[in-house]
């Protein structure tokens, strides 16, 4: 039984999975060997993981993954985990890893919080990618968003110095929680000349929902922040 008294540790997702279709459960079922990581307690070895030594990318919650397989594509001297725990996206992001034969990403299907603690090494990723998260909008539920000041030490002590925390949002007030929390550590140094907002870099796909956002007319608002 847990202590009342103790605060219900933050998840980065909640649980609404969508049905399979034959093609991404085929692909969970044939690809995970080869492209997916199984969630446990140990440490990953990277060199061993990817054949390689390499800069590491961590993106957490890739929904289908169209995002992350561009930037894997587009980046090939870069290591990239991705973690979501929506088995559809999952088999969907493994599909596509062998149709464009990408051999510099790996899948978690599980908590990103959780695999964060138990399996990424200290001062280990080179950036940290959070695009788009659950925004929790209704005020009471705010202390379910995945960033929290607890959340923003533990990617402090993964990030390596001059590492990167890169998140996007279209929930204004979000990215105001955003910017406070990043802005109140002093592990981190806002990457913006005005210490508020990024322009979104050239590396971040724009996604299908957001350039619907667009041509709706929402804001988008990137923060990147360095780890000192």
């Amino acid at each position: 039984m847990t202590d009342g008294n103790r605060r219900r540790q933050i998840k980065s997702f909640v649980k609404r999975e969508g049905r399979l279709t034959p093609g991404q459960q085929k692909a969970l079922d044939t690809l995970w060997p080869q492209f997916g990581i199984d969630a446990d307690d140990q440490l990953l070895d990277m060199a061993a993981l990817f054949g390689r030594d390499a800069p590491l990318v961590f993106e957490i919650g890739f929904g289908n993954g169209a995002s992350l397989l561009e930037m894997a594509k587009q980046q090939p001297e870069l290591n990239f985990i991705g973690v979501e725990v929506h088995r559809p996206g999952v088999g969907q992001l493994l599909k596509a890893i062998e149709e464009h034969q990408l051999t510099n990403l790996r899948v978690a299907c599980t908590d990103a919080v959780t695999f964060l603690q138990n399996q990424i090494a200290a001062q280990s990723v080179m950036r940290v990618q959070l695009y788009f998260p659950d925004p929790w909008h209704k005020k009471r539920h705010h202390k379910r968003r995945i960033i929290q000041p607890a959340f923003v030490e533990l990617l402090a002590q993964k990030i390596h110095p001059g590492g990167y925390l890169h998140m996007a949002t279209d929930w204004q007030d979000y990215a105001e929680q955003m910017l406070q929390d990043l802005s109140a550590s002093v592990k981190f140094r806002n990457s913006s000349p005005s210490s508020d907002y990024i322009p979104r870099p050239d590396y971040r796909p724009l996604t299908k929902f957001e350039q619907r956002g667009h041509r709706l007319g929402h804001d988008i608002w990137d923060l990147l922040f360095q780890r000192v």
